[in-house]
């Protein structure tokens, strides 16, 4: 994680990510953008770096648009030009455009065409697309999850800021891993994971905090308190 400063674009910090994964001795599986990465600039880096990725599109252009209004589920190809220092080049890549009925949801009816920017080994049709991208939906929720666990400040310093962040998302790490190794249940198929939230695993954590600093929790008094202190 890092913060983002004047000057970043999106290409820059995927630039950035994509040498930083190079230089680890680890196996990417795909790489999950949202539709901020969606130009050709990012799509150049991909298939540079010869990653599998799922990047959802947005409806630049009436061609794109034409595909998104019309039709069932299927693979198109599709481009995007870009210009670099007066330089100006194309890249191709496949959509995958997947309906899906509404049925009432959101006061709306028909058919929702969802398209996606993919290139995988593992994808093959646009209802695969959809559902591998739908994975990234859990680095959302951990974001609302960190939430319960993240230190409030008024500091306009964004490292600090960050660094809040960061620790939060250590703990839910810890809580994960504490979570699966040892308070889930080892069975066939898969172990089973009983129930202990992530609040209450905070809330143990505050207390051992309390414990190991030495909080006071108490004062002690002259004289004992008189009615006014009861309900």
């Amino acid at each position: 994680m890092r913060r983002l400063e004047d000057g970043d674009t999106a290409s820059s910090v995927l630039a950035e990510f994509l040498g930083v994964l190079d230089g680890l001795d680890t196996e990417i599986k795909a790489v999950y953008l949202d539709r901020g990465f969606y130009d050709s600039k990012c799509l150049t880096l991909l298939q540079a770096h010869n990653c599998a990725y799922v990047v959802p599109i947005i409806r630049w252009g009436k061609t794109i648009q034409h595909e998104l209004s019309e039709g069932w589920s299927r693979i198109i190809q599709h481009d995007l030009t870009g210009k670099l220092d007066g330089h100006s080049w194309t890249v191709e890549f496949p959509v995958y455009i997947d309906c899906t009925y509404l049925n009432g949801r959101y006061d709306e009816h028909g058919v929702a065409r969802h398209g996606y920017a993919a290139d995988a080994p593992f994808i093959e049709t646009p209802r695969d697309a959809r559902y591998h991208y739908s994975k990234r939906f859990g680095i959302e929720s951990s974001y609302r999850l960190s939430e319960q666990a993240i230190a409030t400040t008024t500091t306009r310093d964004a490292t600090v800021r960050l660094l809040y962040v960061v620790v939060s998302l250590l703990l839910q790490n810890a809580w994960r891993y504490l979570h699966y190794e040892y308070v889930a249940t080892p069975r066939r198929g898969g172990r089973r994971l009983w129930w202990w939230p992530y609040k209450e695993f905070v809330n143990m954590v505050r207390r051992a905090a309390w414990t190991a600093l030495a909080v006071r929790r108490a004062v002690p008094a002259n004289r004992p308190p008189d009615d006014r202190f009861y309900r």
